[in-house]
């Protein structure tokens, strides 16, 4: 908690070498479903570590925790040490934390994505600090900790990202964007809080940037030109990492539980076509480029 008399000292996420934040302005753009693949895609990466990077999801979306239903963990709770830490939970290998875990049902027959939380500024602080700091992420609470920890932030430039930058060490933020106007505005916003509280801008990744149909292979931009999108990055200094195709078997993993990232290379070109191939492509090459830049060795 902040002290009197000096500034607040950040400190390193327990368990975690490198904390990445994954955030966009606007809403609705896909970010939690970018979140999520990008954390499969690192956790692919061929590097010097003589084994497979550890790589975790921590969902800090107070309000709207997507991270269980895209990892298929809707009806999960999570259990606690002995001394009373969080542990993660798992699924397709990969640990996750959410607030979704450890909301409770809102009746005895209803389920626990109908509960809603009402809180004002200070609670979520709290929750945002116990989700931060309290959870155990070494696998099987006592050997290796994470090597990147990627972070589901909720849209916008409130009291979650704020209490982040504010408290914790983070390496790194890869800002997702819709190739529309109106969340460009958002990402400028989102690009300048990050900014202000320190926090180094990875780069942008440019979601349902066209769409290919399975049975040709020409882009349709369906949301508009990316050259805005690709102006803002060039004004701003940030790097593109990538521009995602809008593809029909992402939508259908992220509801299934099982994301996209994790779908064999031979069923997304026959399920989506040129559109699943280049998906793939593109999010692989993104991953690499993050991995690289929070200084990973490969």
């Amino acid at each position: 908690m902040p002290r009197r008399g000096g500034p607040i000292q950040k400190r390193p996420i327990p368990y975690v070498k490198k904390a990445l934040a994954v955030a966009s302005g606007k809403g609705g753009v896909g970010k939690s479903t970018v979140a999520v693949n990008l954390a499969f895609a690192l956790a692919m990466q061929n590097s010097s570590l003589g084994r497979r990077p550890r790589v975790g999801i921590l969902d800090l979306d107070i309000f709207g925790p997507s991270v269980p239903t895209l990892m298929g963990l809707q009806h999960s709770d999570a259990p606690l040490t002995p001394s009373g830490a969080l542990l993660p939970i798992i699924n397709h290998g990969l640990p996750t934390m959410s607030m979704g875990y450890l909301l409770p049902k809102s009746t005895e027959n209803a389920l626990r994505e109908d509960a809603a939380i009402v809180w004002r500024g200070l609670m979520v602080q709290k929750a945002v600090q116990q989700l931060l700091f309290d959870v155990d992420w070494r696998d099987g609470g006592h050997g290796l900790g994470l090597d990147i920890l990627v972070i589901d932030m909720p849209p916008g430039t409130g009291d979650v990202p704020l209490t982040l930058g504010q408290l914790v060490v983070v390496d790194g933020a890869v800002i997702v964007s819709t190739p529309q106007d109106v969340a460009l505005a958002d990402v400028r916003r989102g690009i300048s809080m990050f900014r202000k509280i320190s926090v180094p801008i990875t780069g942008t990744i440019l979601n349902q940037a066209y769409f290919v149909c399975p049975s040709c292979t020409t882009p349709h931009q369906l949301f508009g030109s990316p050259d805005n999108f690709r102006s803002v990055t060039s004004t701003l200094d940030v790097p593109v990492l990538g521009e995602l195709p809008l593809v029909r078997g992402v939508s259908i993993g992220g509801d299934s539980g099982i994301p996209y990232a994790l779908t064999a290379s031979s069923q997304q070109t026959e399920t989506d076509g040129a559109g699943g191939a280049v998906w793939r492509n593109v999010m692989e090459n993104a991953a690499k480029r993050v991995w690289e830049s929070l200084g990973q060795e490969g």
